[in-house]
């Protein structure tokens, strides 16, 4: 590494004769500037002339006076720090955690702080007890809406969250419930894939909500859902206008998508891209199952028989997708199957932040609690959880539905 190049050093001030240390730039008592002293010149002592040694050059003329200056108490060498000597012991700034949490006020009166969970949160989002900056809005994201609930964080690599989803319970024509979840995945790769994500999961949600109560079938529901998603991401692509401006060799948005919808005795999930929705039923002696196929080089070399699924997955080029929304997708393909359960059980909703840590049917399985299809929101937290655990990569969102549905009132989410 290169270095400034540095003055000689002086030992004494040459105003005040005060002692000085290396790096000091001004005299500690009198303020002297030492940059403004002549560099010493090197004591070479010149070649003899006919055998006679000349006589020593002259000393260098003494340097002016330096400017008269009140009386200054002496300044340490080295680094100054203006400031009062700081205590060998440091008092708390805030209330001991332990005796905080006693006193923390109840539920739903005040944010507590996802760090220590015991101080409350101030209006400029810090912790009163800690000072940890807590969570954007998007970086955690809980919800449930009757029967079915979601869970997205940011992971521990990223700086922000590009997922995002949205969860729908409402009735069919016939009174009986059904309740739904979009999960999307925004595109690293493309400019704002957390935009993307959202507009993506917000229109196939209200198409779904608005197309079920009157009476299209699910399948055919779901199928128009990713339609009007793919239209609200290539959207993005033209507003703003400059948008592609300052980004001009980056992909327009994009996401993937992958949904689920839940009736009294049909499942219904589509999907486009590798977000993935498993079967995980509630008597843990039948057999999960993966309900979707990814649109990915890995799964492209499984089914072409060219490479095994652990070689595939294994491979650097897995992730690649080969399906997605935006407008800069091949083609839209949406992916739309329907089951009959003949059991009850859970639908498992999530991107690849969650399945890279439980890929197989079931791996999942065995991280889904024996209580979802009751405690949904906390299975949530609960697999999201184990992402986290297990390095937390990447965005990681999972939504979780009971099969079947539990009944409830109509609404949206």
């Amino acid at each position: 590494m290169s270095q400034m190049p540095q003055q000689a050093a002086l030992s004494k001030c040459p105003s005040c004769e005060e002692p000085l240390e290396v790096g000091d730039r001004f005299c500690g008592a009198c303020g002297y500037d030492l940059s403004a002293v002549p560099p010493r010149p090197e004591e070479v002592p010149a070649p003899a002339v006919n055998g006679s040694v000349p006589p020593p050059a002259p000393p260098p003329p003494a340097p002016p006076a330096a400017p008269h200056l009140p009386p200054q108490a002496p300044a340490p060498t080295g680094v100054r720090f203006d400031r009062a000597p700081e205590p060998e012991e440091y008092p708390l700034q805030a209330p001991d955690p332990r005796v905080a949490a006693e006193a923390a006020a109840p539920a739903g009166e005040a944010k507590v702080c996802v760090a220590c969970r015991a101080g409350r949160v101030d209006d400029d989002g810090y912790c009163e007890n800690c000072g940890h900056a807590q969570p954007r809005e998007r970086d955690h994201m809980e919800q449930e809406f009757g029967p079915v609930a979601a869970v997205s964080d940011r992971g521990l690599r990223h700086h922000r969250n590009e997922d995002a989803f949205a969860l729908g319970n409402t009735a069919l024509p016939d009174g009986s419930p059904a309740a739904l979840a979009i999960v999307c995945d925004g595109v690293s790769s493309a400019t704002r894939p957390d935009d993307a994500s959202l507009a993506a999961s917000r229109a196939a949600s209200e198409s779904l909500l608005a197309a079920l109560p009157l009476g299209t079938h699910p399948q055919q529901a779901m199928h128009e859902a990713i339609v009007a998603a793919s239209q609200a991401v290539n959207a993005l692509a033209e507003e703003p206008a400059t948008a592609r401006e300052h980004a001009p060799h980056q992909n327009a948005p994009a996401c993937t998508l992958v949904g689920a919808i839940v009736t009294a005795g049909l499942l219904v999930v589509g999907w486009v891209g590798d977000s993935r929705a498993y079967w995980i039923p509630l008597d843990r002696t039948a057999p999960p199952a993966r309900l979707t196929e990814d649109d990915s080089w890995a799964a492209q070399m499984v089914a072409a028989g060219l490479m095994s699924e652990a070689e595939a997955y294994a491979d650097e080029r897995a992730h690649a997708i080969t399906g997605w929304l935006g407008a800069d997708a091949y083609e839209l393909e949406p992916h739309t199957a329907s089951f009959k359960p003949d059991r009850p059980g859970v639908v498992v909703v999530c991107t690849d932040g969650l399945w890279n840590y439980a890929e197989a049917a079931e791996e999942m399985a065995d991280a889904v609690p024996v209580d979802a299809a009751t405690h949904p929101l906390q299975s949530a937290r609960v697999l999201v959880g184990r992402a986290l655990d297990g390095g937390g990569h990447d965005n990681v969102t999972v939504a979780v539905l009971p099969f079947p549905p539990p009944p409830q009132g109509a609404g949206s989410a």
